[in-house]
């Protein structure tokens, strides 16, 4: 490849990189088994009025239907509907989001793979690898400086971005969706997320610097096709 090339494939796979390391970094506190943790210490109970076991049982049952549907959200606690029409509307918009990421996420390891194949352990691919990684961590730490001193707002922007104005906000004293996710359960996942996301970035950047000296070994200059040798006679 030319450089201008090298250049253009490089930021495609620094762009797939940070794909990849956000869903592994979703993947990794965007389950069930974290959420109970959250959700224990939000005291969710205390919110809905359930029994841990209860709650436990609920949001399994909306992380089915997110990841794998269908997405009804139809769970019924005492004979007594859970969420409201316009609740399940917000989850649904929520699974268009997740089953949409994992999507990209697809195509973010498609471009990995064939990118890796095509380098063959050229330097340009773990550069553009490294450079994800980069922008992911100084992203990520923009990012958390703006939350700690302005959660809610950066929380409002981020459900502006992705769903339709007015579909998001939802009274804690009535409703059950931000009765069993409270705002606190989302800020100890974004700090979670976050310092996960830079643990991530610098392993991936660990990998990239054992692969880029291995490179630079290959790619050194050579003379007439021949790496140089220095010879001593010894007389």
């Amino acid at each position: 490849m030319s450089t201008v090339r090298h250049a253009l494939a490089g930021a495609l796979v620094g762009v797939a990189t940070i794909v990849a390391l956000v869903a592994l970094g979703l993947l990794l506190v965007g389950n069930p088994v974290w959420f109970r943790l959250t959700q224990e210490r939000a005291q969710a109970d205390a919110w809905t009025g359930w029994p841990m076991a209860t709650v436990t049982a609920v949001t399994n049952a909306v992380f089915a239907d997110v990841v794998v549907g269908p997405p009804d959200f139809d769970q019924v606690v005492d004979g007594a509907a859970v969420f409201t029409e316009r609740e399940r509307s917000h989850f649904r918009d929520v699974r268009v989001a997740v089953v949409g990421f994992a999507a990209l996420t697809i195509l973010a390891l498609a471009l990995l793979l064939l990118g890796h194949r095509l380098a063959r352990g050229a330097r340009w691919f773990w550069q553009g690898v490294a450079g994800g990684a980069v922008a992911l961590a100084g992203g990520v730490m923009l990012l958390g400086l703006l939350s700690l001193a302005a959660f809610e707002q950066v929380f409002e922007v981020f459900h502006q971005l992705l769903f339709p104005e007015g579909s998001y906000n939802f009274d804690p004293t009535t409703e059950r969706m931000v009765q069993l996710f409270p705002m606190q359960l989302w800020f100890e996942t974004s700090i979670a997320l976050g310092v996960v996301l830079v643990v991530l970035a610098g392993l991936t950047l660990a990998i990239c610097a054992i692969r880029l000296d291995r490179a630079s070994r290959r790619e050194e200059p050579r003379v007439g096709g021949v790496v140089p040798t220095i010879r001593q006679d010894v007389s």
